[in-house]
């Protein structure tokens, strides 16, 4: 049988809420234009993502990749800390 490879949907995003054990909330900011309007709107999404050894902190910018459910809302997990909150 021949492998198959998908690729996983990554994003970046900033951590909002590290409360909960190996859990962090990560909220991803997007712009879109309006229809008719035309003015740029930013749109938040928070995204529940698995962070096994809780070394994510509020204010870090993380890369997230989506993975198999963890959870009833937890899809994500957290690939790397891109830049840490000072």
């Amino acid at each position: 049988m021949a492998e198959r490879e998908t690729a996983k949907k990554t994003k970046i995003g900033v951590v909002t809420s590290n409360k909960m054990q190996k859990t962090v909330v990560v909220s991803i900011e997007k712009s879109v234009k309006h229809p008719l309007y035309k003015k740029i709107l930013k749109r938040t999404k928070t995204l529940k993502a698995h962070d096994e050894n809780n070394k994510c902190k509020i204010g870090d910018k993380v890369l997230i990749a989506e993975t198999r459910p963890l959870s009833k809302d937890k899809c994500w997990r957290v690939v790397e800390i891109l830049e840490s909150a000072s």
